[in-house]
């Protein structure tokens, strides 16, 4: 859905890998790396991005995060060639010249992550279908990141009687397809049921905050 609004596929790996890391900076050859994008579209769609605005790039300084860039294969290659050539070998290549950070004052900055994060919690109906398979969950929430709150603890909230190493597996793929990791907490329905009933801080904090109620046998409507 987002490639056929966005236009490109590897557009929309950028935009999710930037809007859930707001805080981070990346270089071309590390986006094209952990991304497995090829490294001309890398640029290409940074410029993009960066002359409309989303994007900022500053220098790079060359430190030991700069020079872990660069791979194995790509120093063994640069050293044969600096040896045939008489050349010093560089600590970077062009492309790691500067590094890329999300615009967050950029006037739709909020308006895109919220349609990037609503476009994921779609993607969270494949989820769910897999979520019946690992037990019976009775209360559903997404908060935090899924609803733009990052000062949450919790991700997602979970209720039910589910299978302890499926929910682990199903959670690692979500973090796999969102591309950063999820807090979540599980709750037996003993539990969730005590917790409510002396009106548990933590629990009230997800119940009264900003939320998305995906599932609900508990009667929170």
């Amino acid at each position: 859905m987002l490639s056929n609004l966005f236009g490109s596929k590897a557009r929309v790996k950028i935009l999710k890998l930037f809007l859930t890391h707001p805080d981070d900076k990346f270089y071309i050859r590390q986006i094209s790396r952990d991304l497995k994008l090829q490294l001309n579209s890398v640029r290409r769609e940074l410029d993009n991005l960066e002359k409309f605005g989303l994007l900022i790039s500053n220098p790079a300084e060359f430190d030991q995060e700069t020079e872990a860039v660069m791979t194995r294969e790509e120093f063994i290659k640069q050293f044969n060639t600096s040896v045939k050539s008489n050349r010093k070998i560089k600590k970077s290549s062009k492309l790691e010249k500067k590094y890329y950070q999300v615009n967050k004052n950029f006037i739709l900055y909020e308006e895109i992550k919220a349609l990037v994060v609503k476009a994921q919690i779609l993607y969270e109906k494949d989820f769910i279908n897999k979520l019946n398979k690992a037990g019976r969950p009775r209360l559903l929430i997404l908060t935090g990141f899924f609803v733009n709150d990052m000062d949450k603890a919790v991700d997602l909230f979970l209720v039910g009687r589910l299978n302890k190493r499926k929910l682990l597996k199903l959670i690692k793929e979500l973090e796999g397809a969102l591309g950063r990791e999820i807090n979540f907490t599980h709750m037996s329905n003993q539990e969730f049921k005590y917790r409510r009933d002396i009106t548990d801080v933590f629990l009230y904090d997800i119940l009264g905050g900003k939320k998305l109620v995906v599932i609900d046998e508990v009667g929170l409507s």
